[in-house]
């Protein structure tokens, strides 16, 4: 059996506690068409250079991926939005598992989204995240690493009917949401992506870690 605090598994649990016998809810059918699509081409490598970005803290302070990524490497983790159960879970996952190791690690945790700041310090205050969490309006680093993608018609319509409007949630008044992503960045450069097409499925910690371990971080 594996590990229960993976994030598969807790996605697993979560999806168990649906009701039994019902139709597949138009996000279940957008999932399994994102798995089966993959990734689309032009998705970043190991060697993309990362332009140094503005980006938004919690409170709409400017701030720059230099300035919170610093001099060293730093593992940046890209999410959809406060609004998202699978962003929920692996976050709090990251806090739990992952950032008591990279902080003994002397390596930074960055956590970014399209969503308005106040999105972020929601975020931020739900899981008591003491990593850092910011707002990239307009997806500009998620667009340099081909990760950018839109909710499908039918998925959009059902987050209008739950009072989910992303134009009001993202920072640019758009529905575009980057992939989940996990990068490995050291001076601009990516060390180490993964990148997934389905946004219920994450990168594990243990994952992360052994990236680190065999990039002699």
């Amino acid at each position: 059996m594996t590990d229960p605090s993976t994030i598969a598994d807790l996605v697993a649990e979560m999806h168990a506690g649906a009701p039994s016998g019902e139709e597949p809810t138009p996000f279940r059918r957008e999932q399994a068409l994102l798995a089966a699509g993959g990734l689309p081409p032009g998705v970043a490598t190991a060697g993309t250079i990362v332009a140094d970005t503005e980006l938004l803290d919690p409170f709409g302070v400017a701030t720059t991926l230099d300035a919170a990524a610093g001099s060293g490497t730093a593992v940046v983790v890209f999410y959809r939005g406060a609004w998202c159960p699978y962003c929920n879970i692996a976050l709090a996952a990251y806090q739990a598992h992952l950032l008591p190791q990279l902080t003994d690690r002397g390596i930074g945790l960055i956590a970014i989204s399209p969503q308005k700041p106040d999105g972020s310090l929601t975020m931020q205050q739900k899981h008591a995240l003491a990593f850092t969490v910011l707002s990239d309006p307009g997806n500009v680093i998620a667009r340099q690493l081909g990760i950018l993608t839109r909710p499908s018609e039918e998925a959009r319509a059902a987050q209008l009917q739950l009072g989910l409007d992303l134009t009001s949630v993202n920072a640019d008044g758009t529905v575009t949401l980057p992939m989940p992503a996990t990068i490995i960045l050291t001076d601009h450069v990516v060390r180490w992506i993964d990148v997934h097409s389905d946004y219920s499925s994450r990168t594990e910690p243990w994952q992360i870690l052994r990236a680190l371990d065999e990039a002699g971080l």
